[in-house]
């Protein structure tokens, strides 16, 4: 038992559940405003049109009052709250691009750490006078035994 207790509280504790639950919590408030805004403010402005309270409208129907008024209004606060969060989510995404592109800039500003082989075109350290992949030497001022032997790209 002990160690479910500890597994449960490994997993409750880890990041993405607690970013979930403070975003289920932050949803359920900010649905309480999309659904004031629904009810509050644009059923009434549409309710104009159709000289009622827009939430109040029923289609009788043998015996049955459908109330379509009051589902075209959670149409209306799923098409509202769908579309905040697609700005959201926008949004968001805008932000973590700005910070990859920083990254970006700060590792294209970075000096090289690598230089290319004129001979065999592999990457190999600065500091490097010889290719670990073609042995050639690169880089390094060449001796007056090199000198003779350009065509040479081993250096022998």
């Amino acid at each position: 038992m002990k160690k479910m207790l500890q597994d449960f509280k490994t997993f409750a504790l880890r990041g993405n559940v607690i970013d979930l639950a403070v975003g289920v919590i932050i949803g359920a408030a900010f649905q309480a405003i999309v659904k004031s805004l629904t009810d509050d403010i644009l059923s009434p402005v549409i309710g104009l049109f159709a000289r009622t309270d827009f939430s109040d409208l029923v289609l009788p129907l043998l015996g049955v009052e459908i109330r379509y008024g009051a589902f075209v209004t959670a149409v209306l606060n799923f098409i509202i709250m769908a579309f905040l969060i697609f700005l959201l989510v926008k949004g968001m995404n805008k932000l973590a691009a700005l910070g990859k592109k920083k990254e970006e800039e700060e590792a294209a500003a970075a000096p090289p750490t690598t230089k290319v082989c004129p001979y065999c075109r592999s990457e190999i350290p600065l500091e490097a006078s010889r290719c670990p992949h073609c042995t050639s030497m690169v880089g390094a001022a060449p001796s007056s035994s090199q000198d003779d032997d350009v065509d040479d790209p081993v250096g022998i």
